[in-house]
């Protein structure tokens, strides 16, 4: 059973710092490219950021450029998200999601077959 498990986020002020993880247990970690999204509370779901299976390439959306990085620890089976100058725009439960390697596009989610639960970011003004 393949399980996603996200955890560190929580309340900050404008322009804290948060860094999100992802567990995935279940599935071969080293095969799948890994991403976050975000749903935000308009209820869109929008893509964040994702890393290829190597750690190769990583790609962010245009908000996330330059304040987030995303890195990976393929002997943990383990994603990060380190979110930087945080502002009350990034508010939103994040998910991470695992992509089969060449499914689609990494900014799809139709391309991402597992998801995790989510946690919650709030970031006060």
């Amino acid at each position: 059973q393949v399980q996603l498990v996200e955890s560190g986020g929580g309340l900050v002020q404008t322009g804290g710092s948060l860094r999100l993880v992802c567990e995935a247990s279940g599935l071969p970690f080293a095969s799948y490219s890994m991403g976050w999204f975000r749903q935000t509370p308009a209820n869109e779901r929008e893509f964040v950021a994702a890393i290829s299976w190597s750690a190769g390439n990583t790609y962010f959306s245009d908000s996330a450029k330059g304040r987030f990085t995303i890195w990976r620890d393929n002997a943990k089976n383990t994603v990060y998200l380190q979110m930087n100058g945080l502002k009350p725009e990034d508010t939103a439960v994040y998910h991470c999601a695992a992509r089969p390697v060449y499914n689609g596009a990494y900014y799809s989610e139709n391309a991402y077959d597992y998801w995790g639960q989510g946690t919650q970011v709030t970031v006060s003004s």
